[in-house]
């Protein structure tokens, strides 16, 4: 029963955290957009007056955070007369609900000792995470298929067939590049490739996985970004062709469901790269018992507090992550759609399979040591 309790409880905490970071993510891209275009960005609806008082800037928290998502949520839900009632509202729950259970099998920490109990911080954790990561990333090409389709609009269906075709094309590459990572170390669980991700090389350089496999990294990367259909991949709702693609007869909670779906992907893309790459939750000279500094200096740290700095170390790789997606999203051009197409099927997809070839061989020479 106390393991029910658990499990439950990290579930809803790495919800909680995942869906409020990518609200945040609207606010961050609003103001950081405006920095890049000299603008001043969200800067209204100071409802309390409290920041004022305190001579603080309005910097946009509650017309981004709270004014906006009431609004949304409180708008007529307009349905079609002749759309499909039924898919049209199971479309955005199909399009977040993957995103949101893919968030189960990453690791946002080591294990914990509490009370003589060892909490293992990953909702899920199952010793095949890199397969069910695939699985589910491919069960949201449903939501966006069926929420096009049942919209009975034109516009909505060239969108939706318009992602269902990029979404399939760039997971391929996205498999590869994670199926390398696999090979690399040897195991399917998440957390072992965290564990394995400890430690340094040369005294100085980190056992992160970038080192290991930086054409991996590129490949998942890029993949991720198609997957979240944002600038430049954003052909299935590019506004100046489709109007707004698969979504285009959504309204209210249903709207802010796919818009909210897009930012999960981002949180969700970063958390991947971070957990395959970049160490996870680990710190660069920081183990279980404290910090081996170059030279050989140790500083003792409480074992608790350890596990504390690499939940902290997680989630400030993945804001880092979040911040170069935005950048990236506000500086790049929209591909046309052959270009789209061209650079996954010509492009990642025959780089994914050389470099798992590469990778296969070099751990067959080596034995499999990293």
């Amino acid at each position: 029963m106390i393991d029910l309790l658990i499990g439950a409880i990290k579930a809803i905490l790495i919800i909680f955290l995942a869906l409020n970071l990518a609200a945040i993510l609207l606010w961050f891209e609003r103001k950081g957009s405006a920095l890049i275009q000299d603008r001043v960005g969200a800067n209204r609806a100071n409802i309390t007056g409290f920041g004022k008082r305190l001579g603080l800037p309005n910097v946009g928290f509650v017309n981004t955070l709270m004014a906006d998502p009431l609004k949304l949520f409180t708008k007529e839900d307009f349905v079609p007369q002749d759309a499909d009632k039924f898919i049209h509202a199971l479309g955005p729950f199909l399009a977040l609900f993957p995103v949101l259970i893919t968030f189960a099998v990453v690791p946002f920490g080591n294990e914990i000792r509490i009370a003589g109990r060892t909490i293992n911080l990953q909702a899920a954790p199952i010793n095949a995470a890199a397969l069910y990561i695939l699985a589910t990333i491919g069960i949201g090409v449903y939501g966006v298929a069926l929420g096009g389709w049942a919209s009975n609009n034109r516009w909505a269906l060239l969108g939706a067939i318009r992602a269902t075709a990029q979404m399939i094309s760039y997971e391929i590459a996205m498999g590869l590049a994670i199926i390398a990572v696999v090979v690399t170390y040897g195991t399917l669980d998440l957390q072992a490739i965290c564990h394995a991700q400890g430690g340094v090389w040369f005294g100085w350089l980190p056992r992160w996985g970038v080192f290991v496999q930086p054409l991996s990294f590129i490949l998942l990367l890029t993949a991720g970004m198609a997957e979240s259909k944002r600038v430049p991949f954003d052909l299935p709702e590019s506004e100046s062709e489709l109007i707004a693609g698969y979504y285009l007869e959504y309204s209210g909670g249903k709207q802010a469901a796919f818009m909210l779906t897009d930012f999960a992907e981002i949180v969700l893309v970063s958390a991947l790269a971070v957990t395959f790459f970049f160490g996870g939750w680990q710190i660069p000279w920081l183990a279980a018992n404290g910090f081996h500094l170059p030279g050989g200096a140790f500083i003792a740290v409480n074992p608790l507090v350890v596990s504390i700095f690499g939940i902290i170390a997680f989630f400030v790789k993945v804001v880092i992550f979040c911040w170069i997606q935005i950048l990236v999203r506000w500086t790049l051009p929209r591909f046309r759609y052959d270009q789209l197409m061209k650079l996954g099927w010509k492009g990642l997809v025959p780089l994914g399979l050389a470099n798992l070839l590469v990778t296969a061989l070099v751990v067959v020479l080596t034995q499999g040591t990293v």
